[in-house]
C-alpha cells in the first residue's frame, strides 16, 4: 500500500499543539464547558463557517456543505475534563484547581478543529457534507443522548459518523481498531444493604450489614463466572463499600456502589435482573435486605465493518500495515449512542511515549499526551472525511 503524503503544513502542526495546550490549561466539567464552547465557536467562524452553540447546553454543531449531493458524515470529538488534580508540573498545567483534562479530550477538539481548518484549506468537501459535533459531558453525563435529543443527527441527517480517541496504552505512530464490539457498555449500581445495629460482642443477636455486604461482593462475581457464556466479556466490580461507625458497632447498613460492562447486547440487558436477583439473595441468607439502584450509562461501542475497513486502510496508509493493530478494551464511550443509530467507527490513536511520560493511565493525575501524535490523528480524520465525501458510500 503506498503510503500517505502529510496534509499538514508546519503552521497547521504549530497551531495544533498551542491549541491543544490552551485547551488543557482552561479545563471545564462537563456541561460546563462555556470557556470551551467560545474558543470552538471562534475557530469555526474564522473558517467561515456558522456554528450552532449552546447545544445540549454547552455544545457546537458546525457544517462543512459542498453545495453538491452528497452523504453527510459526521466527525465527533468530546469537551469534558474531569475533576482531577493535575499532578505534573507542565508549562500548560491545568490553571482550573481541582479539574484536569486526563483522558485527551482537549487533544480530540484540537484535532478536529484542525482537521476542518485543513478541509478548509484544501477545498473539501467536494460533494454532500460534514458535520462537526463537538460534544460535552462524554464522562458518565449522558452527553451524547442529549445531543441526539437535541437533533444533532438530523437537519442534515448524519449518513455515517468517525471519532477518534488518543490512547497512551498504545504507542505513538500505532492505531488501533476493530469491527464490530471495540468498547464495553457502561452501567453504574448501588446497592443498600440494611441490616440491625447491635453490639460487635452479640453478632447472633442482630442481622449484620457488613458480612452481608461482604456476601454480595462475591456473589457479583458469580454474574460473570457462573451466569455468563465464558466466551461473552463481561465485568462487574464493586468499586466502593462504606458502612459502620465504630470497630465495637455491627453496622446497620452497608452501601456498595460499582459498575458493569459488557459486549453483548443480550448480556447487558441481563445485567440489571441479575444483579438485583443475585444481591437479594446472597443478603436474605443473613437476614438483610436490599435496595438495588441500577443505571444505564451507555451501551457498548459497535464499530461498523464497512466503515473499519476504511480506518483500518486510512492508518495502514498514513503509519504502514504493521502499526494497525486490533483491540478492543472495557472501557467505554458514549460516542456509542450515535453509532447505534448510524454506521461508523471510532478508533484509538497511540499516545504513549515513555521518554516523554506519557504512558500514564487515563483519569490519572499524571496523564499526558504525546503531542506528535495530534498531527496522526488530525491527518486521518482529514482523509477519512476527504475519501468518504468523494466516493458518497
Amino acid at each position: 500500500m503506498e503510503r500517505l503524503s502529510p496534509t499538514l503544513t508546519a503552521d497547521e502542526r504549530a497551531d495544533l499543539v498551542a491549541l491543544r495546550r490552551d485547551f488543557h490549561r482552561h479545563p471545564e466539567l462537563g456541561f460546563q464547558e462555556t470557556r470551551t464552547m467560545g474558543v470552538i465557536a471562534e475557530r469555526l467562524r474564522a473558517l467561515g463557517l456558522e456554528p450552532t452553540t449552546g447545544v445540549a447546553g454547552t455544545g457546537v454543531v458546525a457544517v462543512m456543505d459542498s453545495g453538491e449531493p452528497g452523504p453527510t458524515l459526521m466527525l465527533r470529538s468530546d469537551m469534558d475534563a474531569l475533576p482531577v488534580t493535575e499532578a505534573a508540573d507542565r508549562p500548560y498545567r491545568s490553571e482550573n484547581e481541582g479539574v484536569m483534562h486526563a483522558c485527551g479530550h482537549d487533544g480530540h477538539m484540537a484535532t478536529l478543529l484542525t482537521a476542518a481548518a485543513v478541509l478548509r484549506r484544501l477545498g473539501e468537501p467536494k460533494r454532500g457534507r460534514l458535520k462537526l459535533v463537538f460534544q460535552p459531558a462524554e464522562e458518565g453525563e449522558g452527553g451524547a443522548e442529549h445531543m441526539i435529543a437535541e437533533g444533532v443527527l438530523s437537519d442534515p441527517a448524519v449518513d455515517a459518523a468517525f471519532a477518534l480517541h488518543y490512547w497512551s496504552p498504545l504507542a505513538t505512530g500505532k492505531a488501533a481498531v476493530a469491527a464490530g464490539p471495540f468498547m464495553a457498555s457502561v452501567d453504574d449500581f448501588t446497592i443498600h444493604v440494611v441490616g440491625k445495629g447491635g453490639h460487635a460482642a452479640l453478632p447472633h443477636e442482630v442481622p449484620d450489614a457488613v458480612v452481608a455486604g461482604a456476601a454480595v461482593v462475591t456473589a457479583l462475581q458469580t454474574i460473570a463466572s457462573r451466569r455468563t457464556d465464558p466466551l461473552l466479556p463481561v465485568v462487574v466490580t464493586v468499586g466502593a463499600f462504606h458502612a459502620g461507625t465504630a470497630f465495637n458497632v455491627i453496622a446497620d447498613k452497608a452501601v456498595l456502589r460499582g459498575t458493569c460492562r459488557a459486549f453483548d447486547e443480550k448480556v447487558w440487558l441481563a445485567l440489571p435482573g441479575q444483579v438485583e436477583r443475585v444481591a437479594r439473595a446472597a443478603a436474605e441468607v443473613h437476614g438483610c435486605t436490599v435496595d438495588v439502584n441500577f443505571q444505564r450509562l451507555h451501551r457498548a461501542v459497535i464499530n461498523d465493518p464497512a466503515m473499519t475497513a476504511r480506518v483500518r486502510e486510512a492508518a495502514a496508509g498514513l503509519l504502514g500495515e504493521g502499526a494497525v493493530v486490533e483491540m478492543r478494551v472495557m472501557g467505554g464511550e458514549d460516542v456509542s449512542e450515535y453509532l447505534s443509530r448510524v454506521p461508523g467507527c471510532f478508533f484509538f490513536v497511540g499516545s504513549g511515549n515513555a521518554a516523554k511520560g506519557t504512558t500514564a493511565p487515563h483519569h490519572s493525575a499524571d496523564f499526558d499526551l504525546d503531542e506528535d501524535a495530534l498531527p496522526v490523528g488530525c491527518e486521518l480524520l482529514v482523509r477519512l472525511a476527504r475519501d468518504f465525501l468523494a466516493d458518497g458510500d
